[in-house]
Parts: structure tokens; sequence; C-alpha cells
């Protein structure tokens, strides 16, 4: 039976790697707001001898994920691997400052719409499925307030549900990648050197003994 692995935030970056780098072994079903970096990435897919399964989809919408989910039920019956790499990367500023929409977004989707794909996925997983979060630590840094707080209270989220499954799946776990240059780094270093950042493919190909492990 073919394997499946959900990607929400599949378009670039980490997990457009991470897709490429389980082509041999899953489906990949590619979750992503940009229709057109999403079908590059299945022209990749299909040159390398995989199959993908495009989900053009904003993960703030809450209908459009449960018809996602229903879809992977109705479809594969179940899923074994869910990454999740969507991120809001709000811009620096200090906490005085903070911008209201901004917060909001942040809020929506770092905290509100994991929750939610964590109620939607839970049952698709069931004990043997794995899901997998990326810490990028910032909470308490100058000018993160926006970034940090809600992406350490994502990751608080998953600690808890890891907790939550340690006698039963799904298996949850929280990795850290080292820097690489996407576009939410340069979001938050614009003009940092690349040179001494990993790239994505090579991240990818580290991580995934220890996401498949």
């Amino acid at each position: 039976m073919t394997k499946t692995a959900l990607i929400t935030g599949a378009s670039r970056g980490l997990g457009a790697a991470l897709a490429l780098a389980l082509v041999p072994t899953h489906h990949i079903i590619a979750v992503g707001k940009t229709t057109g970096a999403l079908e590059d990435l299945d022209d990749q897919i299909q040159a390398i001898g995989g199959q993908a399964t495009l989900a053009p989809m904003d993960v703030n919408v809450e209908p459009a994920m449960q018809q996602l989910c229903r879809g992977i039920h109705d479809r594969w019956g179940r899923l074994d691997l869910w990454i999740h790499t969507a991120i809001h990367a709000a811009p620096l500023t200090p906490v005085a400052h903070m911008n209201d929409k901004d917060l909001t977004k942040s809020l929506e989707l770092n905290i509100r719409s994991t929750a939610r794909l964590i109620q939607y996925t839970t049952p698709l997983l069931g004990d043997d499925g794995t899901a997998v979060f990326f810490d990028d630590p910032h909470m308490g840094q100058k000018f993160f307030g926006h970034y940090g707080s809600t992406k350490a209270a994502q990751i608080s989220l998953a600690q808890s549900w890891q907790a939550e499954n340690t006698k039963s799946g799904p298996t949850v776990k929280i990795l850290t990648p080292k820097p690489m240059p996407t576009a939410v780094r340069a979001r938050f270093y614009p003009g940092e050197p690349r040179e001494g950042l990993a790239s994505p493919a090579d991240e990818a190909a580290r991580l995934l003994p220890e996401i498949l492990g």
C-alpha cells in the first residue's frame, strides 16, 4: 500500500525539499497557497518518478482543511505522515509598535490553524502515523514579538500533543532545522550572507532519518 505524506507549506523552502526527499517512499499531498510554486514542485516530483496530489489551499480556511482531510480519508483511508511547515512571519518590530493586523495573522496561522489541523489529522494518522513540527526559537528576542510568541505557542501545542500520545499514537516529533536561506529568514535578516546557511535540500536529507525513524 502506498504511504501518504501531507505537507502543509509545501510550495517552497523546507516543505518543498522534504516533499522531494520523500518521493521514493510516499505519495505527496502538497498544500500551499501559491499554485505556480506547487506546479513547479509537481514537475520536479514527476521528473524523479514520484506522484503528488496538489492542494492549492489556505490552511487558515477551515472548510478547505475539512474538505482536504475528508478527501484523504475517502481516497486512502488514512495518513502516514503529516509535516507542518506553514508559518506566518510578521515583520520585525518593537512590541510597543506591534501591528494588530499582523498579530491577528500570526495568531490565526501559527496557533489556531495548527490546532485545527491537529484535530483533523489525528483520526487519519491513527496510532501508527507521525506528525512533524519544526522549532525556530525566537521567544523573548527583541523585535520578534509577533513571530517569537506565536511560534513558541505553536510548539507548545505540539509538545502537549506529544505528551498526550506517549502511550498511543500518533507519534509527534519536534525537530530544529539549521538556519536556511528561506524567504522567512530573509524577512528577518535582510542582506545576510547566504554562504554559511544550510540549503533546504541538505536539511531535508539530514532530517529525513529522524522523521522516518
